[in-house]
């Protein structure tokens, strides 16, 4: 019984962890503004334990945006939204990408972001 319960230790858990953000793509618009491509991977489970939600953060932690989301992705892993019109202060050379989901809050894999300016 011992080598049971040691072996259910070892093995990495089977329920879903916080959210990693894993990739990022990032692009200039016309306006001056930048276009984030975010992939997330997490192991949504349903309504009550999803990523529902990543944001862009200065070097310093200011919210720069947000991009809610609004439905599991249980089926869809990883999987990217995109948010466009994000404004980026002057002098900003790299943001952070922070991912959220529904019951741990953040935590997860953050990326950061160097900006061509």
């Amino acid at each position: 019984m011992k080598a049971i319960w040691w072996l259910l230790l070892a093995l990495p858990p089977l329920q879903a962890g916080e959210a990693d953000v894993v990739a990022v793509q990032t692009g200039r618009e016309a306006a001056g503004s930048y276009r984030f491509d975010v992939t997330l991977r997490h192991t949504d489970e349903g309504w009550d334990h999803y990523a529902d939600a990543w944001e862009i953060l200065s070097p310093d932690g200011d919210l720069l945006a947000k991009r809610v989301l609004y439905h599991p992705h249980v089926d869809e892993q990883p999987f990217t939204r995109s948010l466009s019109g994000v404004k980026i202060p002057a002098g900003l050379r790299e943001v952070r990408v922070r991912a959220h989901d529904s019951r741990h809050g953040y935590g997860g894999k953050e990326v950061l972001v160097p900006l061509n300016r």
